[in-house]
């Protein structure tokens, strides 16, 4: 069989990494995962310090828990990277009742499945966060988002979740603090828009999964018409641990100034040992990911491309990969680091059919609400196709990126932005290989 007819894995089951790589680092979640007890309070409590960070946060003032949320850089997990503590800041005094907090866990990009093993393996973090989030924004209800394939996750988040509602760390006046605090597993139907917060809010309402015009923020009307602050798993789980040891301990356990805390990594595809693994924010470049962590390309072939935060990331080449792995860093080269899902393919591999698969999945993804995302993703899947079936024509790859040109900044959500960003660089990067179907050399 040709190599290059091989399936390009993009989000397999994959079994957790371990922590490593030449930056080293305190780690907080890998330890636990691929641990069974781990999801179970008596786990939580004994070697995790569970609610410890609850019962500290209820003699806390709610700024001051915020003012923590700042100290500590922690970006949203998600794909935004927005700062945390800034988000929750913008509920105030002057906000009106009632508010929500919302766990976005639908986890929806493509390579990404971090969010998977803290719920899997860790759901009490989550649960003790929203609780700790929704007294800090004087919300007393909460929901988790989850996406519809993860039935697993599900049933497991509502098992945690009942365990704290038996042990008083859920429902009313939790602790005997007076707080009062519901939590409720809302499960998708397994559509990617809903991983765009207004499209999840629809959702949650139980209205068509599509976004909303901004303004008005979440902050402002979300949930139900109500100011709501809407995270990630990640993000939320991140929170016992700093309001138990500070802002600024978790601000240092990352390497750039911007970026505090660990990151979990989704690593997939032509790499010797993909998973999960943890580093320090900022701590690692792309080559030392791959080559340090993940142990280098599947039977040591060369790298042609990485594709650094999901499939919505404009790919990396092999001669691109001597950078940070962190937002900033990232967006100098023109891409993104987005979820934290990296995605390696390796020189045996065809990318147009790579790009092909990654365009096909967001034309049917796309919820046809503005005409660019819901024309274009079609156009540039079809245009695609044909330049794989030996029918592009030379001007196609022009067209290709005119069409990527008007579908990215003029939506309402980024789901145009990802399917526009990846066309434009594989056709710029991988040119060759395009040009190589519509000659002739190849057919698919």
């Amino acid at each position: 069989m040709n190599n290059q007819n091989k399936e390009f894995k993009m989000g397999p089951q994959m079994e957790t990494g371990n922590f490593g790589g030449s930056q080293g680092g305190e780690t907080l979640y890998i330890q636990h995962f691929r641990n069974e007890e781990a999801r179970f309070l008596p786990y939580y409590m004994e070697k995790m310090q569970g609610y410890t960070a609850l019962k500290k946060a209820f003699g806390m003032t709610q700024a001051a828990i915020v003012d923590e949320m700042k100290k500590s850089n922690l970006r949203g997990r998600g794909g935004a990277g927005f700062p945390t503590g800034i988000k929750w800041g913008f509920i105030n005094d002057k906000t009106p009742f009632p508010r929500y907090l919302v766990c976005n866990a639908d986890e929806s990009e493509p390579g990404t499945f971090k969010d998977r093993d803290i719920m899997r393996y860790t759901p009490h973090l989550l649960i003790e966060g929203m609780v700790i989030g929704g007294f800090a924004v004087s919300a007393n209800v909460g929901y988790i988002y989850i996406r519809g394939e993860y039935t697993r996750e599900a049933k497991l988040l509502q098992e945690a979740i009942d365990e704290a509602y038996d042990k008083g760390y859920l429902g009313k006046n939790i602790l005997g603090s007076g707080f009062d605090f519901d939590l409720t597993v809302h499960r998708g139907a397994g559509a990617y828009i809903c991983g765009e917060e207004t499209g999840l809010l629809n959702s949650l309402e139980g209205k068509r999964g599509e976004p909303r015009v901004k303004p008005p923020f979440p902050a402002q009307a979300g949930a139900f018409g109500k100011p709501t602050i809407v995270n990630n798993v990640e993000t939320l789980a991140n929170v016992p641990f700093i309001v138990n040891r500070g802002g600024d301990w978790f601000s240092k356990l990352g390497r750039l100034e911007r970026s505090g805390g660990t990151r979990l990594l989704s690593i997939s595809g032509h790499v010797k040992k993909p998973g999960v693994y943890e580093i320090p924010a900022g701590g690692m470049t792309i080559r030392q990911i791959i080559y340090d962590l993940c142990g280098g390309v599947l039977n040591d072939r060369k790298l042609k491309a990485v594709i650094p935060g999901g499939s919505s990331a404009p790919v990396l080449t092999a001669d691109e990969i001597d950078v940070i792995y962190d937002i900033e860093p990232l967006m100098k080269v023109n891409t993104m680091l987005g979820s934290a899902a990296l995605m390696v393919v390796s020189e045996d591999y065809c990318v147009v059919k790579l790009i092909h698969r990654i365009t096909k999945f967001y034309a049917h993804e796309s919820c046809g609400q503005c005409t660019p995302c819901r024309e274009g993703c079609h156009w540039m899947e079809s245009i695609i196709e044909r330049i794989l079936h030996g029918k592009g024509r030379e001007q196609d790859l022009a067209l290709l990126t005119d069409i990527s040109d008007n579908i990215a900044g003029k939506t309402l959500c980024a789901l145009g932005d990802a399917a526009a960003g990846p066309v434009a660089s594989f056709v710029k990067k991988f040119k060759p290989d395009f040009e190589a179907y519509i000659r002739g050399g190849k057919h698919a």
